[in-house]
C-alpha cells in the first residue's frame, strides 16, 4: 500500500524557537497512528503542517504525493484542538456548510451519529457543553470520506462514558485504505485501536513502531512505556 505522508527533515521554527526540529517519517495508509507526547512537545504543530495551515521552515512534506496545499485539503479531514464554530450557529447549518464545502461529506452518516449522541440538529453551539461541541465537530470530521483523518485531542474533554462510543466511531467510520492520526497525551484510552505509534517530545521523534511489538517482544502497554521514555 502507497504512503500517505511523507515527512523529510521537517522543520518549523517560530521566532527563534524550534517546534519540530528535522523530523522524518513515512506513513502508510491504512493505518492508525498515535502521535504520542506530552503537551508542548510538537504535536500540534506537525498536525497542523499536515493540514496545511502552517508552512514548514524547511524541509519537505507531501500528503497523498502532494505538497500540502488545496489538492491535499481535499483528502484531508482535521479535527482541531478546540471548538471553531460560531456559538450562534446550529447544528443543521453546520451540516449543510460541511455537505457544500465538502464533497465526500456524508450527511446521512452525520445526522445517525448526532441521533446516538443525543444532540438535536435545532441545537445551537452556545447551548451545548464544551464536550458536546467537541462531539459535533468529531462527527463532522468523521463524516468525510477522507484519505487522512487528523485528530487533535479528540477525547481530550469529553466525559470517560463518551470516549468508548468515540472510539468506536473512530474505527467504523472510515475506510480500510485510509489513515486515522491521533494527536494526544492519553494513551490508555486508545492505545487498544493504535496500529503504529509516534513518540514525540521537544520537536524531535524519540521512538516510533509497531504497537503490538511493543506489547509482544516488550510485554509493556504503550501507556507504559510512555511513561518510561517520557519519565521527569
Amino acid at each position: 500500500m502507497s504512503n500517505i505522508l511523507e515527512a523529510r527533515n521537517l522543520t518549523k521554527v517560530y521566532t527563534r524557537e524550534a517546534a519540530l526540529d528535522n523530523i522524518s517519517m513515512t506513513i502508510p495508509g491504512g493505518k492508525i497512528i498515535g502521535l504520542l507526547g506530552p503537551n508542548g512537545s510538537g504535536k500540534t504543530t506537525l498536525i497542523k503542517l499536515i493540514a496545511g495551515l502552517l508552512v514548514p521552515t524547511s524541509g519537505e512534506l507531501y500528503i497523498d504525493g502532494h505538497v500540502p496545499g488545496e489538492k491535499t485539503k481535499a483528502v484531508v479531514s482535521y479535527l482541531p484542538e478546540r471548538p471553531y464554530f460560531q456559538n450562534s450557529m446550529k447544528i443543521c447549518d453546520m451540516l449543510s456548510y460541511f455537505e457544500d464545502f465538502y464533497a465526500d461529506f456524508d450527511r446521512q452518516r452525520a445526522e445517525q451519529m448526532l441521533y446516538d449522541l443525543h444532540i438535536p440538529l435545532d441545537a445551537r453551539m452556545r447551548t451545548l457543553s464544551k464536550g458536546t461541541k467537541e462531539k459535533v465537530q468529531l462527527v463532522l470530521v468523521m463524516s468525510r470520506r477522507a484519505k487522512l483523518y487528523l485528530l487533535d485531542e479528540p477525547i481530550a474533554g469529553v466525559d470517560p462514558a463518551a470516549r468508548e462510543y468515540i472510539m468506536r466511531t473512530i474505527l467504523t467510520n472510515y475506510g480500510e485504505d485510509s489513515t486515522i492520526i491521533i494527536s494526544t497525551h492519553l494513551i490508555t484510552d486508545i492505545e487498544q485501536i493504535l496500529d503504529e505509534f509516534v513518540f514525540i517530545h521537544r520537536g524531535r521523534i524519540v521512538r516510533a513502531g509497531n504497537a503490538d511489538d511493543v506489547r509482544i517482544e516488550e510485554q509493556k502497554s504503550l501507556d507504559q512505556l510512555f511513561r518510561e521514555v517520557f519519565k521527569c
